[in-house]
């Protein structure tokens, strides 16, 4: 009898799915300065398009998604997925116009969104009680590392091979984890979930923004997604120089160690919100250096890493909030689409935000980009806090 993957192999093996989802969006930020001049043609706001597209099915499709995998099926919905997503970046890779890059972009959000909603709950199935803080803090730094390997290693076999060579790899990759967990996880279980209706999302939407626990996490979670992406598309090659490279590849690893050593430490003793809370005033601390600083040298790789340690701290912090707002199980499954959901709309919505407001103010650009939305972080989360007080059920 055939023995049964152990679930520790399984959880790493879905959050390396997690990874090629997260390279869905670095293959194309890490090198988004050779997008420029292999598509000189488009304007900075369309080459943002190729960044954020991936995001915008999540956008729409965020809630329904995670219905509609329940009633498929994890398993085949995620190596599915995988497959598509191998498919596409093979079709990307020679670096068709942008007539049908974007179209192949926006199809790549259905591959993105399938795995960022079912790998999650396969590794939750699979992981123990005892392990399942550990296993979701796993989970919740895939985009991170991903970045920073991306970063690391995908952006010098670009240069020395072209963009079409990270996309091949990026293609092989996806296709090898959809045959790893194909044959790791088990079969899907028939699903008794009632048949999904456009009212019935309809209905779980106004239920879940109209609820101060379970929107909190979300509506705050915003806000980083629509920063961080974003920076770490375009901080490097703005701030340029010899220390590009270093800022593209630390940026993330200093994001994931924030998150799992401060951020660890912080919510021991206060709440996850407040932890929150404290990282985006270090954001706005950190863009607030980055602004009076301006220029080069090692002040402003110390500033970058500031903001992206603080950002750190909202990320972790986040996740750990759908848990800590809500006791129930449907509430916090509500909760984790709603933040898979708000998500998407900051990945869809920041690069071509923070392309404008370059263009358009400069480093006084950069500032208000970091500030107004972590401002928004703050005060819905103290808005939120307020009604949960007045109204505790």
């Amino acid at each position: 009898m055939k023995n049964a993957p152990s679930p520790v192999l399984i959880v790493l093996a879905l959050w390396g799915a997690g990874l090629g989802a997260a390279g869905q969006f670095g293959k194309v930020s890490v090198v988004f300065d050779r997008f420029v001049i292999d598509y000189p043609e488009a304007s900075p706001v369309t080459l943002g398009l190729t960044v954020s597209l991936v995001g915008f099915v999540g956008l729409i499709l965020g809630v329904a998604a995670g219905i509609l995998a329940q009633r498929l099926g994890y398993r085949r919905i995620l190596v599915a997925a995988l497959a598509l997503g191998a498919g596409l970046s093979a079709a990307e890779a020679s670096l068709p116009p942008l007539a049908l890059m974007l179209p192949l972009r926006l199809a790549e959000g259905f591959s993105h969104l399938a795995i960022v909603v079912a790998a999650p709950v396969l590794i939750a199935q699979a992981s123990s009680p005892r392990h399942m803080g550990l296993s979701m803090s796993l989970w919740s730094s895939f985009l991170a590392v991903s970045f920073a390997l991306t970063a690391w290693l995908g952006r010098p076999l670009a240069e020395a091979q072209g963009t079409g060579a990270l996309f091949w790899v990026h293609a092989g990759y996806m296709a090898v984890f959809a045959g790893i967990l194909w044959g790791l996880l088990p079969p899907d279980k028939a699903d008794s979930t009632p048949r999904l209706t456009l009212s019935g999302v309809l209905s779980d939407h106004f239920v879940i923004y109209a609820s101060p626990r379970m929107a909190a996490p979300a509506l705050a979670f915003f806000s980083y997604t629509l920063v961080y992406v974003a920076l770490l598309t375009l901080l490097p090659p703005l701030i340029g120089g010899a220390h590009q490279a270093l800022i593209a590849t630390a940026m993330p690893l200093v994001t994931i160690a924030a998150s799992m050593t401060l951020g660890v430490w912080l919510m021991r003793r206060f709440s996850a919100v407040a932890v929150v809370q404290a990282g985006f005033v270090g954001a706005i601390l950190a863009g607030g250096l980055i602004w009076g600083l301006g220029g080069q040298g090692w002040p402003i790789v110390a500033a970058a890493l500031t903001l992206a340690g603080a950002l750190g701290l909202v990320q972790g912090a986040s996740f750990a909030a759908v848990a800590q707002l809500n006791t129930e199980a449907p509430a916090r499954a509500r909760a984790a689409g709603a933040i898979a959901q708000m998500g998407n709309l900051g990945t869809t919505t920041g690069t071509p935000l923070l392309v404008l407001l370059l263009s358009g103010f400069g480093a006084t650009g950069l500032l208000l980009f970091i500030a107004i939305p972590s401002l928004w972080g703050v005060a819905i989360h103290q808005i939120l806090r307020h009604r949960r007080r007045v109204t505790p059920n």
